[in-house]
């Protein structure tokens, strides 16, 4: 089946975006990544070597032909996020920025108005922009509206492995988006993924789920069949979003006359 997935103007056959952190070794991260089949990974533009390429994140995933999408982790207001975006614009050539602003250090919940005030400026220096944000629909389509390549809204709180605790939310947003929907933070079983992938989303961001699982290989490939199956099973047509035509059975037409 051919099911192409397009962000910002370029095509990948997988629909799984990996974290970087957590991981033991750069090895170890390649090995999950290539089991994963992803072919886009984020990683915190802090956490780097944004001079010569020679960490353990960059060069196993460049080899891999990894897309690299960059993010402003650790940012606490959109002038820290902007900052880290040129940054890594400057030092990777790469504009693709996932806009993170999260003050609060202990549950690294966003701040939407923070990270709106990045975007827009982000968005108007021709980055392709994508933000992190809580499952608000209404912020949703103000982040469209300023030209953003896709909203990742959050299922629960970064690395609480918690599920698709936003769900009704997701499902508005889903429905009204007019750009991808990445899944973003808290999907912690294959489950999850094969959940957010039935009910249309576009795409899924893991890092914990795989990085902090007993054998890491194994959970990544679990995460690949639970793309595809979600994927298939949205192609396919849910039941419950299909209207049957079949015909009435007897016992059906009699208890209708039954109940005139």
């Amino acid at each position: 089946m051919k099911d192409t997935f397009t962000l910002a103007g370029k095509n990948f056959k997988s629909r799984l975006i990996i974290g970087t952190g957590k991981y033991a070794s750069g090895e170890m991260l390649a090995q999950a990544c290539k089991a994963s089949g992803a072919q886009i990974a984020t990683m915190a533009v802090k956490r780097i070597d944004t001079t010569d390429h020679t960490d353990e994140i960059i060069n196993p995933l460049l080899e891999l032909g990894v897309q690299l999408m960059p993010n402003t982790s650790g940012a606490k207001n959109a002038k820290e996020a902007i900052f880290s975006a040129q940054l890594a614009r400057e030092a990777l050539g790469i504009d693709w920025i996932k806009v993170e602003v999260h003050p609060d250090v202990k549950y690294l919940l966003p701040d939407p108005i923070e990270t709106f005030k990045a975007c827009e400026t982000l968005c108007k220096e021709g980055f392709k922009v994508f933000p992190y944000i809580n499952a608000d629909p209404v912020l949703c389509k103000r982040l469209e509206d300023l030209g953003v390549c896709a909203v990742m809204p959050l299922g629960a709180p970064i690395g609480s492995a918690r599920g698709l605790k936003t769900l009704s939310m997701l499902k508005i947003i889903i429905k009204e988006s007019h750009v991808p929907v990445i899944i973003d933070a808290g999907i912690g079983a294959p489950s999850d993924a094969v959940k957010a992938f039935e009910m249309g989303a576009d795409a899924c961001m893991i890092n914990t789920a795989i990085a902090a699982a007993g054998d890491q290989i194994a959970m990544a490939k679990a995460f690949n069949l639970a793309q595809e199956s979600g994927r298939i099973a949205y192609i396919a047509g849910m039941a419950d979003k299909v209207e049957t035509s079949r015909a009435t059975s007897p016992m059906e037409s009699f208890l209708k006359e039954a109940m005139k």
